[in-house]
């Protein structure tokens, strides 16, 4: 079932955000592995396989951009909702010259990385026909096809896609090294009712983040 695949993604800002900043989103420098799997899983996925991120490059210099958004700091309450299914009627409205709320962002722009990733069993048993997964996948990468719209961190940052079957042709990643810090590896969902969070040292060398062998601490 080992292979591996190969996608260039990019856009013009993105946010992988930090989650130690609580009110302002600040972004990562890099892409983060979680971010990688669900450009993948937006163009295929079903519940007997999973992605696993081998490799990030980055291709663009990392530039930054601040910006200030307006934002509702409200959402529509769970128990709203459920009055006024039980009632046939009710007010779920929110008002935003009520609830707005203004918030500084500190986004990448202009990026664009190169994702390998393996397509594996989501138990350790092997599929009946793990060819018919990769074909699938294959396919629907290479016609742009997507379940959802693959985004750069935040839903509002769109992402575009390519698969790439031959990286001789691909320009180098960017050349540079650099310590990236503790980042988001992804989240454990063993206990799906607390689900916790996962990080690893990201070291960038030469424009690779290599994932094969990192060492991941809850």
């Amino acid at each position: 079932m080992k292979k591996e695949f190969c996608l260039e993604v990019s856009g013009a800002m993105a946010c992988f955000t930090r989650p130690e900043m609580k009110v302002e989103r600040v972004s990562y420098d890099a892409m983060t592995p979680s971010a990688a799997r669900s450009v993948f899983e937006a163009i295929f996925w079903k519940p007997e396989v999973r992605w696993r991120i081998q490799k990030i490059e980055v291709l663009h210099p990392i530039r930054w951009i601040s910006i200030r958004r307006n934002e509702v700091a409200a959402k529509a309450s769970l128990r709203n909702a459920q009055t006024a299914m039980n009632a046939g009627s009710g007010n779920l409205a929110l008002y935003i010259e009520d609830e707005r709320q203004q918030r500084a962002g500190l986004f990448l722009r202009d990026v664009a990385y190169r994702l390998h990733a393996e397509l594996l069993p989501v138990h350790g048993d092997a599929l009946e026909n793990p060819a018919k997964y990769r074909e699938m996948f294959l396919r629907r990468a290479e016609k742009g096809q997507c379940v959802n719209q693959p985004y750069l961190g935040c839903r509002e940052f769109a992402a575009r896609f390519r698969l790439i079957t031959d990286l001789s042709g691909e320009p180098p990643p960017l050349a540079d090294t650099r310590d990236l810090g503790w980042m988001l590896y992804d989240m454990d969902f063993t206990n799906p009712n607390d689900p916790q969070p996962q990080f690893f040292r990201a070291q960038m060398r030469e424009g690779v983040i290599d994932l094969a062998e990192v060492e991941v601490r809850g």
